[in-house]
């Protein structure tokens, strides 16, 4: 069976966690879009480093918490919660050979038993309309689906 788990993320683990985007996803698919050369550039590397630690790392900017999926002890994406008021939002994203194989259900799973240990009484997801794994992954989650054009929106209650 697959080892899930998640790892904090920390200085060491986001060099970890930098390796498995570089090897197993686009930039636009794990951080916000850098101008240049597609790929990962040296300068995309560095952007993907101190989005995440401005996000999750340092103190003063912190809005999230950031955890590495590790795949029988690999890293091989990311999972993170961000407070919302009394919601908290989560966010997931998998090396393209980790797609497909259950791990994602996994890593939601783990996610929604850290969200109700915080207390949060909703928690939300978001996608888009073409990601048919990730919303039928909402689904079985228990989460309701809303639509706005590209735009899908997960809720599911804690309580």
């Amino acid at each position: 069976m697959i080892e899930v788990a998640l790892s904090p993320l920390d200085e060491p683990a986001l060099a970890r966690l930098l390796d498995a985007a570089v090897d197993g996803a686009d930039p636009l698919e794990v951080m916000p879009p850098v101008n240049g050369a597609p790929g990962w550039t040296p300068e995309r590397r560095t952007a993907f480093l101190e989005f995440h630690r401005a996000r999750c790392l340092n103190p003063a900017t912190a809005v999230e918490r950031t955890w590495v999926v590790d795949v029988d002890g690999e890293a091989a994406g990311a999972a993170r919660l961000q407070s919302h008021g009394d919601a908290v939002e989560a966010g997931i994203w998998l090396s393209r050979v980790r797609r497909g194989r259950g791990i994602g259900t996994r890593v939601t799973a783990l996610l929604l038993a850290e969200a109700r240990s915080t207390g949060a009484a909703r928690f939300l997801a978001s996608t888009t309309a073409g990601n048919r794994g990730a919303r039928a992954l909402l689904v079985s989650a228990g989460a309701a689906l809303t639509t706005e054009g590209d735009e899908v929106t997960a809720e599911l209650p804690l309580g």
